[in-house]
């Protein structure tokens, strides 16, 4: 009953709070971020939610869109702005996306959503992920974040599908408080990102 109806009522709820709380906060970050990308404080990427849907994700804008002399981006670590490096660091660059709980996109707790390109590469088992909507955080998150494989990663996913519940969600909201606390496991060593994922290693 919690899977299939109150969760989805809980987020919605949760979200809402949320956004009407934090609202000055939002307001103060998409000034500083606008100042700090020419005028594009949002980030939207399309990412595949449950059952593999297709929907626009908005993230706070982290990093501006510099070019080299040849029209290239530059590199990740070039283009995070010192805003972005805090909104990074706290996490607060998730934020936007109370916006795709309250559409139905993504729930507060879950698989975090990916690329669309990985779809393909994904085997049988890990495409179970996609089984619930994805989330804001989730007990890959918890346990390790960007700092673990992409396969250990994809058996936190799987294990918190079958695993779902009211209380496990709780704990992982609760983890992710402390995690974003003390700022553990936000990127690998030496990396602004993870590496992209390019299938499971035999």
């Amino acid at each position: 009953m919690y899977k299939s109806f109150f969760k989805q009522m809980l987020d919605f709820t949760l979200a809402l709070i949320a956004l009407v709380f934090i609202s000055p906060l939002i307001l103060l970050l998409i000034l500083f971020l606008a100042i700090a990308n020419d005028g594009k404080p949002f980030f939207v990427q399309k990412r595949p939610g449950k059952r593999g849907k297709i929907f626009s994700i908005v993230k706070f804008k982290t990093m501006n869109d510099k070019k080299d002399k040849n029209g290239n981006l530059l590199s990740d670590a070039d283009r995070l702005t010192k805003v972005g490096q805090f909104v990074r660091k706290t996490s607060l660059d998730e934020i936007p996306q109370l916006i795709n709980v309250l559409k139905g996109d993504m729930s507060l707790i879950g698989p975090r959503p990916l690329l669309p390109q990985y779809l393909e590469l994904y085997s049988d088992f890990q495409n179970r992920r996609h089984e619930v909507r994805p989330g804001i955080t989730g007990w890959a998150q918890v346990n390790g974040r960007n700092a673990i494989s992409w396969e250990k990663k994809f058996e936190y996913d799987v294990w918190y599908v079958d695993q779902l519940s009211f209380l496990l969600d709780i704990k992982i909201i609760l983890l992710t408080l402390k995690k974003v606390f003390i700022r553990e496991g936000i990127s690998q060593d030496g990396q602004m990102t993870i590496e992209a994922f390019t299938g499971t290693k035999k």
